[in-house]
């Protein structure tokens, strides 16, 4: 079957805002999770082409809606994150400020931060004080800084430049 011959799903109904039983369901890592145009086949076998005018960052829960008005749910799938925690708030804090300052996706949950799993990372948060746990679970990291989209590392193969003015006049650029 062509992707054109398939059923068309066209809009995304955000996660808690539809109901009903879906007709089936998709398991997406993060990066699967930022489409516009794919084929995709559900796990009880429904082949479909996600169809959307824009690409858009989809989270756990979300619905697909097709054209004839079923739901097909996204669901994250599992994926290797390191968990991390402190005794202190503040530590914690400090090491969400170490994150953000790499760009790094993070997810903020009740008392910890979770990021993808990142030997030179866990090391470096190991010495400013924390504890990092390996842990398997889908991965939903805070969004952009305006509230929306995603959030890229530089690792992500994009470039950018932005400058950083110090207290003491010094600034950095990266």
């Amino acid at each position: 079957m062509s992707a054109h011959s398939l059923p068309r799903a066209i809009r995304v109904l955000p996660a808690g805002e539809w109901s009903g039983d879906p007709v089936d369901r998709v398991s997406l890592d993060y990066d699967e999770r930022h489409r516009r145009r794919v084929a995709m086949t559900g796990e009880h076998g429904l082949a479909f082409l996600l169809d959307l005018p824009r690409a858009e960052a989809l989270a756990d829960g979300d619905g697909l809606e097709l054209e004839d008005g079923g739901v097909v749910v996204v669901r994250g799938a599992p994926e290797a994150l390191l968990e991390i925690t402190c005794d202190d708030p503040f530590l914690l804090l400090r090491v969400a400020w170490h994150l953000g300052n790499r760009h790094l996706p993070t997810q903020l949950i009740p008392g910890a931060l979770r990021i993808r799993d990142d030997h030179v990372i866990a090391d470096m948060v190991r010495g400013l004080g924390a504890r990092v746990e390996a842990v398997e679970a889908a991965f939903q990291p805070e969004g952009g800084a305006y509230g929306h989209g995603r959030v890229h590392g530089h690792d992500h193969g994009h470039t950018h430049s932005h400058a950083h003015d110090d207290p003491d006049g010094h600034g950095h650029a990266h």
